[in-house]
């Protein structure tokens, strides 16, 4: 038998940065919802690239548009147009839905999930100056405590994780941080230099936090009566893996800005984008913001196939679905080493018992066992695995997850 896994580990824990405590486990081939090894070991992929695979690895429609892309043109820049940009752009828009007449919407495509926020916090405070009429420096967004939003400087600025955070100052000023799910300490909050509220309609990093009924809805009414921007980062939480589009969707809550990212790109490429009303992202000038890569032709084309898997609804019904046979198997487990599960769709943060073991132990257990999952704040366990998972699957991966808590 081949032990290809031991070197392959070694060597990438000698040449890597250690910002990452990946489990050992060195995949070397993907197809749907499982990995191979490189000892030829399979697992069931439960965490599908943080939501990145949404459609599995290697979909034919995705891989097959990359393909074709591939044999005609990759980059352009923005310098100049090809002939993929359009109608992507239209086709995010469209699939958005947030406008009427459609020709109101507006597309900026980006690379990383990252990138997009940063383009919603630099747009939200150009609207907050030149059209609400804010003093210039002194705009303010509205956050949520135990957000995740990416890493780069600006972001971290506005974390509560310690880890994400500490070490990095001076941090960026004009953001003001209220419990999540919390209305009025929102509304307190908000005065006249604020110009917008920026939240994960589901929180993925903090342990797929859902908040409470009629929150999204008043954010969007909170947001309407103070004009301020709605900005919802739908990166994790959108694109089918709720059994929605997007999470807003489940309490009818239209935002002013979706930040998207991660299944964008198909698990292919990155591909990120922010998608507003025209008055919104109207505000930018040439040369005022940019990138070489985003919108590049390549990611285009993988751009327009994922929003045609996504238009026929088939994805959003199967997390749905399968979803529903995840959340009732993984709640037949609390008491059984489980104290808590939350969720919706093909989504679930799994709070493990601590007197049993920690998140990371569990996941362990569970890569020995065939199934790959993601810890996060020490005790709590997240599954998402791609939405072309299969019930048997599932059943699968909770009958693997059941054995390792005894």
């Amino acid at each position: 038998m081949r032990n290809q896994t031991a070197p392959a580990v070694a060597e990438a824990e000698r040449w890597t940065a250690h910002n990452y405590h990946p489990l050992p486990v060195v995949v070397a081939d993907a197809d749907g919802a499982w990995v191979t090894d490189v000892d030829g070991k399979r697992y069931l992929d439960c965490l599908a690239g943080y939501s990145a695979l949404n459609f599995g690895h290697r979909h034919p429609a995705l891989v097959d548009s990359a393909r074709k892309q591939l044999e005609h043109v990759t980059l352009t820049s923005r310098a100049f147009l090809h002939d993929q940009f359009g109608p992507f752009c239209r086709a995010l828009a469209e699939l958005c839905n947030m406008t009427e007449p459609l020709d109101k919407t507006m597309t900026l495509p980006m690379n990383t999930g990252a990138e997009a926020v940063e383009t919603a916090i630099k747009v939200s405070r150009k609207w907050g100056y030149k059209v609400k009429g804010v003093p210039d420096g002194q705009a303010t967004i509205i956050v949520a405590a135990d957000n995740f939003h990416g890493r780069t400087t600006t972001i971290i600025s506005f974390s509560t994780d310690p880890d994400a955070k500490a070490d990095y100052g001076p941090y960026t000023p004009g953001f003001r941080i209220v419990p999540y799910g919390d209305l009025d300490a929102m509304r307190a909050a908000i005065d006249e230099t604020t110009v917008a509220v920026l939240i994960e309609p589901i929180q993925g990093e903090a342990g797929v936090l859902v908040p409470p009924l009629g929150y999204l809805p008043g954010v969007r009414e909170l947001c309407t009566q103070s004009n301020v921007l709605f900005l919802a980062d739908e990166i994790q939480s959108g694109l089918g893996r709720t059994g929605e589009t997007f999470a807003c969707d489940h309490e009818g809550a239209v935002p002013d800005m979706y930040v998207l990212g991660k299944a964008l790109g198909g698990g292919i490429i990155p591909v990120s984008a922010v998608v507003s009303r025209a008055d919104v992202l109207g505000v930018l000038r040439p040369g005022e913001h940019g990138s070489t890569f985003g919108g590049n032709p390549l990611a285009c084309a993988v751009g327009i196939a994922v929003v045609d898997l996504l238009r026929t609804g088939e994805f959003q019904e199967r997390a749905r679905e399968v979803g529903a046979v995840l959340h009732s198997r993984l709640n037949g487990l609390i008491g059984k080493g489980i104290t808590a599960v939350r969720g919706r769709g093909l989504w679930a943060g799994v709070d493990i018992d601590p007197a049993l073991m920690t998140g990371r132990e569990a996941c362990e257990r569970l890569m020995v066992a065939g199934v790959l999952a993601k810890d996060t704040h020490g005790s709590t366990i997240r599954l998402a695995p791609p939405l072309v998972v299969t019930e048997d699957e599932i059943n699968f991966a909770v009958d693997r997850l059941a054995e390792v808590l005894h």
